[in-house]
């Protein structure tokens, strides 16, 4: 990011190198807070929900400082002026890194990491086997990919004088960073009212409530907020907020999910497998919110079939209510994974090791 800021006549190779460079350093960060996250799931069932609540509320004060501050920014020191300030958050990430508590093993041999590469990689080839564990990344997937995301059609029209409210960009992102509150509560709303439900019960109202909230989408395109009384943009707030609370609350528990189908050992690595495959569905989701806008013929200054692919939509998240079978219904705070997967001290509920640690795929070396 530095780079960026203090090059003015950067080529556009080394620019995106460096934004490529900006973003596998967030993503290593982030797998490596999930597999500490994913570790102490297993080992202390009872508190993921509270980890990942944890996790999506300081995710959800980031957004919402990054959102409100990013325009601010922007116009007191420029684009480049943020760039260099994106490496302050970098450099307490590393900072955090080096503050990380780990074991030191002075005697392991690093002509075996090749080894526990293929080691892991059929590891999780014979966890994935197991319908404990498929069938709920299936649905994952399904149920991502099938909420297709026509975002961007609802952006121009936001912004469209003619037939939308005519709003500026910079007016729709400071929308956005009030409907990032949303997402904030959301996370709190699942922490003190619904991590103890059970998945099933709790993922079919949530995805129903999904499913609704899209109305409000349809109501104001059609207009129908006018009609009422209601200016667009406090509408459009509403809307907003509404749809990050009830996005944030199907996610919260399928990140717990995840962090529970996680096999002893290479949680880490395991917990990034769900997050691709989740990854995936995000980007079936973007793609099939295209391909609908591009058959309904909805364009930048085209809307006449805007409210067709949003009922379209809607009808589309529901869909995922009737692959509930294949989330487990027990506890929540219970693990799900088979005891063919788990080892005697994981299943008797005495976790080997106290301490956060990532070293979990190189510290059976010596026990093999």
């Amino acid at each position: 990011m530095l780079l960026l800021s203090f090059h003015e006549n950067l080529h556009i190779a080394f620019a995106l190198l460096s934004l490529t460079a900006g973003s596998a350093g967030a993503a290593i960060a982030d797998v490596t807070i999930d597999a500490c996250v994913a570790q102490n799931s297993n080992t202390r069932p009872s508190l993921a929900a509270d980890m990942q609540s944890l996790c999506a509320l300081s995710s959800s004060i980031g957004a919402l400082m990054g959102f409100s501050l990013s325009g601010i920014f922007v116009h007191l020191i420029g684009p480049k002026g943020v760039f260099g300030l994106l490496s302050i958050p970098a450099g307490l990430v590393f900072l955090v890194g080096i503050l990380l508590d780990e074991p030191f093993m002075p005697n392991f041999s690093y002509r075996q990491v090749n080894q526990k590469f293929v080691d892991a990689g059929k590891a999780m080839w014979r966890t994935l086997k197991f319908p404990d564990v498929w069938r709920p990344c299936f649905y994952m997937y399904l149920s991502i990919a099938l909420s297709i995301d026509i975002h961007e059609g609802l952006f121009y029209w936001y912004t469209d004088s003619k037939g939308g409210p005519s709003f500026s960009q910079e007016t729709v992102g400071f929308i956005f960073s009030i409907g990032s509150i949303g997402s904030l509560l959301g996370a709190l709303l699942y922490q003190n009212v619904l991590k103890d439900h059970p998945f099933r019960n709790l993922l079919f109202w949530i995805q129903l409530l999904f499913g609704l909230s899209g109305m409000l989408d349809l109501m104001l395109v059609l207009r129908l907020n006018l009609k009422f009384g209601i200016p667009d943009y406090f509408f459009i707030v509403i809307d907003e907020s509404v749809s990050q609370m009830i996005g944030r609350l199907k996610w919260m528990p399928l990140l717990v999910l995840s962090s529970k189908l996680c096999p002893p050992g290479i949680e880490g690595t395991f917990f990034a497998l769900l997050m691709s495959i989740d990854n995936v569905g995000l980007l079936s989701s973007q793609w099939g919110g295209g391909f609908l806008l591009h058959l309904l013929k909805v364009t930048r200054t085209r809307f006449d079939n805007l409210w067709l692919a949003i009922l379209t939509r809607n009808i589309l998240r529901v869909t995922p209510l009737c692959l509930l079978f294949l989330i487990p219904r027990g506890d929540p705070n219970a693990s799900l994974l088979p005891t063919e997967i788990l080892g005697p001290k994981e299943e008797a509920g005495t976790p080997e090791n106290e301490n956060i640690e990532l070293v979990s795929l190189v510290s059976s070396v010596d026990g093999k």
